[in-house]
């Protein structure tokens, strides 16, 4: 089977490369991302690997069949830049639902950690030999109020995180598990209690700018945001005055509503030309890092195991696809033909 990969870095393609000696497909990586414009590079292809920020919309996906593609493998949990309904009973679609939900909660608390005791600007400071205290202040984490909005394997990696803190959890989930023992409260209510809050929810119609101009207004006054999710669960626009207004205390980012075409790229030596990310970058209480909390060995490690591993089933013609996502599946839920143990279409 040939595998053309799109959006490959070098850790991609070491990762992949490596996984590929149990397999043996036939791969070529390109740097490109997957867009309308690349899609007719995949003629000859019978699957296209494709990442986070490539354009996989209706277009790329009639480019793709019409040069004979017959399945789209992302190498991610996500799947919003995927056109699921157009893609349905046209080319199939598979993912990586989990790879190490450890390194992203990790991440996000790493992030809130630095924020919080300005770790990033004391380490400049002690490098230039400047030992004074002077705007370093931070506050215990201890006995606060950490939201949690999405209690999928991530959430809970991160509740856990910061039940070791001592922190107390509320959280919200579109499905609450009561499984879990957490006390589960409606959104209003997390937005209004928290002290910080972290994103861990996927991006969908119902949680796109989750937070935005009307919704800030709930937040508890000097709140902390943290997102490792999705960038446009936030209205950028609308966290930037609520940033300067001071009704938000910091934002812990990973991710950004406009990343896909300046994240994973060095742009050390260029303008930058958005002007909100530009604006973000200046805040002194907002920390920023470009979608890497995924990126540890143990995660790319388990992304080639299960991409191939959905390769493998592909290749196999396997019914039902164990890792297939497609519009059925996101519109009946339990009732869609996979969970039937029929394929997708």
């Amino acid at each position: 089977m040939k595998v053309l990969v799109f959006d490959t870095k070098p850790y991609d393609r070491e990762y992949l490369e490596r996984e590929n000696k149990n397999y043996n497909f036939k791969l070529k990586f390109l740097e490109s991302k997957l867009s309308p414009d690349t899609a007719k590079l995949a003629n000859g292809y019978d699957v296209v690997c494709a990442f986070v920020n490539d354009d996989i919309n209706a277009e790329t996906i009639d480019i793709l069949v019409q040069n004979g593609v017959k399945a789209i493998a992302m190498r991610c949990a996500g799947y919003n830049n995927v056109d699921m309904k157009h893609a349905y009973g046209k080319i199939h679609v598979v993912r990586v639902p989990k790879y190490s939900p450890y390194a992203v909660a990790e991440h996000a608390m790493a992030l809130l950690l630095t924020l919080n005791r300005k770790i990033h600007r004391a380490y400049i400071r002690t490098r230039d030999s400047n030992f004074a205290l002077n705007g370093l202040l931070g506050f215990d984490l201890h006995g606060k109020t950490a939201g949690i909005v999405g209690t999928g394997q991530i959430g809970r990696c991160f509740i856990d995180i910061c039940k070791g803190f001592g922190m107390k959890i509320i959280a919200y989930d579109a499905y609450p598990n009561p499984d879990l023992g957490l006390e589960y409260v409606d959104l209003n209510t997390l937005l209004a209690q928290s002290d910080v809050i972290s994103l861990h929810c996927p991006l969908t119609q119902d949680t796109h700018y989750m937070l935005n101009a009307e919704s800030m207004k709930r937040l508890k006054k000097g709140v902390v945001i943290v997102n490792t999710s999705r960038g446009a669960l936030i209205e950028t626009s609308a966290l930037i005055e609520a940033l300067k207004s001071g009704q938000i205390g910091g934002a812990a980012l990973d991710v950004y509503e406009e990343e896909a075409d300046v994240f994973f790229e060095d742009w050390s030596n260029q303008v930058i030309q958005d002007d909100q990310l530009m604006r973000l970058l200046s805040f002194n209480n907002v920390i920023l890092t470009s979608h890497q909390a995924f990126f540890t060995r143990d995660a790319l490690a388990k992304i080639a195991e299960v991409t191939f591993l959905n390769l493998k089933e592909i290749a196999e013609n396997i019914n039902p696809i164990e890792n297939e996502i497609c519009y059925r599946c996101e519109k009946f839920g339990k009732d869609c033909n996979r969970k039937q143990g029929k394929p997708c279409f």
